[in-house]
């Protein structure tokens, strides 16, 4: 199957964009895909069929539009910047990473000078649904960009929302975060609290659970806190650490008071201070960091 005559690259195949390209090669598109740290998801998608660049100048030159699934602003700056002397004009830069909007501003300017689109489309979800090709994507472009990737997009998201222009699905994602974070501040701190005042959380589960209160978030983040399975949701507290300031950084610039979105940093800024840090500590565990600072083991 041959879906059309774009030619994709991919950089970032981490726990979200290992399944992302994986749908990209296997609906018809050619993928060329590049390794960092983990050699393992680039040599499974070359085995499907993807091509492995020895640079991402390189990348560049084998591909009309470019996918980036990255940690956050400072690694997607210094991607592009090594991306910029194979890009020809008329390609397109898809940063689906969740970053500052300030510097997705600059880059889609910069990029204009050389004849190169830039879209922000970050992802909602989790790594089992980039596996199966159904995650979320909030997208900021222009209409004409938006029309030419979307057919892209939706070989690895099911729900795609047009938010509006350049900048703006890296504004929605922070807000979408600030939601879906503030939900793990709120859980971990009643979690705590009940434990504390004599309710299981099995008990505290079976009153939420089926109720007003539940949602999608609250089953996988208590995949974690009730059943243990640590991977119930794989999205670090770092990471939920960066976004929160960006958040708070985004706010700032709009000259708006964030008592709330404060309140969950902090709660990640605790978490972050007293270990953490680490590749395997995800944001459910948020929940064992804020039990112990209140002197629950």
């Amino acid at each position: 199957m041959t879906a059309t005559k774009e030619k994709i690259g991919f950089v970032g195949t981490g726990l979200m964009g290992h399944g992302m390209a994986k749908n990209i090669v296997e609906k018809g598109y050619s993928l060329t895909v590049i390794a960092h740290r983990n050699r393992a998801p680039v040599d499974d998608l070359v085995a499907r069929g993807a091509t492995e660049a020895a640079s991402l100048a390189d990348l560049a030159r084998s591909s009309t539009i470019i996918f980036l699934c990255l940690t956050g602003a400072p690694e997607v700056a210094a991607t592009v910047a090594a991306l910029k002397p194979g890009l020809a004009r008329g390609s397109v830069i898809v940063d689906c990473s969740t970053s500052d909007p300030t510097v997705t501003l600059r880059l889609a300017a910069e990029l204009a000078e050389v004849g190169v689109e830039f879209v922000d489309a970050p992802l909602s979800r989790t790594p089992k649904e980039a596996w199966e090709g159904t995650l979320d994507c909030m997208v900021g472009a222009k209409q004409e960009t938006f029309t030419r990737v979307q057919p892209v997009i939706a070989t690895w998201a099911a729900k795609i929302v047009h938010i509006g222009g350049v900048g703006d699905g890296h504004k929605m994602k922070l807000l979408n975060n600030f939601l879906s974070l503030g939900y793990a501040a709120l859980y971990s701190e009643a979690l705590a609290l009940s434990r504390k005042v004599g309710i299981p959380v099995s008990e505290f589960d079976k009153v939420i659970r089926g109720g007003r209160m539940d949602c999608g978030f609250y089953q996988t983040f208590m995949g974690y806190a009730l059943e243990g399975n640590r991977e119930a949701h794989k999205f670090t507290i770092g990471n939920a650490y960066k976004d929160m300031r960006y958040v708070e950084a985004m706010a700032n610039a709009a000259t708006v008071a964030t008592p709330m979105a404060s309140a969950v940093k902090n709660s990640f800024a605790l978490a972050m201070a007293t270990g953490g840090d680490g590749p395997t500590d995800y944001v459910p565990h948020l929940s064992d960091f804020v039990a112990r600072a209140n002197g629950i083991r």
